[in-house]
């Protein structure tokens, strides 16, 4: 397998260089606020996020924020811990944020995330990590924490700052430290 450094993001499709695609204003205040020489060594794709499992991403216009937001968030984690020629390209296959909305709530609470243990962040993502164009590691995988509540990191006021804490954990074991992906079932 090849590695290639030449694709871009933008709103969660992965793109050739050279393909000509008018981007929103919001991609183009995030490509300008993480360009670098860092941030160039991931790529990030979102596959088909309309048909996730989170009903957030049922709506264009929620979809788009969620999307611009994790896209911020593994671009800051790529600049800082993926060291000079480490390529990674990280494709997330499905989301399911934690918490979920209990619509009989009355009083405002109905459109309210409820975080509950039965109720987990889970994401599935299929990465391939490069080192100077030789894949060190590429694989599927299934990130979820069963006691994310019990993560003292997921308490920040930052938005999902659950599932960052979850996957800042696992962007460190995989990418810095080169934990083999865990097998439940062998």
């Amino acid at each position: 397998m090849r590695c290639a450094r030449a694709w871009t993001c933008d709103a969660g499709v992965l793109r050739r260089p050279g393909a000509a695609v008018p981007l929103p204003p919001l991609v183009l205040v995030l490509a300008m606020l993480f360009a670098g020489p860092a941030a160039a060594g991931i790529q990030l794709r979102f596959v088909d996020p309309e048909h996730y499992s989170d009903t957030d991403f049922r709506s264009p216009a929620v979809r788009a924020g969620i999307v611009a937001d994790f896209t911020a968030f593994f671009a800051r984690l790529g600049a800082r811990d993926l060291k000079p020629g480490q390529d990674l390209r990280l494709e997330v296959l499905d989301m399911e944020l934690a918490g979920e909305y209990e619509p009989w709530r009355r009083s405002g609470w109905g459109d309210v995330r409820i975080l509950r243990d039965i109720t987990p962040p889970r994401f599935k993502l299929r990465y391939t990590l490069c080192q100077k164009g030789k894949v060190v590691v590429a694989a599927t995988e299934t990130v979820t924490d069963i006691n994310y509540l019990m993560n003292p990191s997921g308490r920040g006021s930052d938005r999902f700052s659950f599932e960052k804490a979850m996957l800042e954990d696992w962007f460190r074991a995989r990418f810095v430290r080169l934990e083999p992906p865990r097998v439940l079932y062998p």
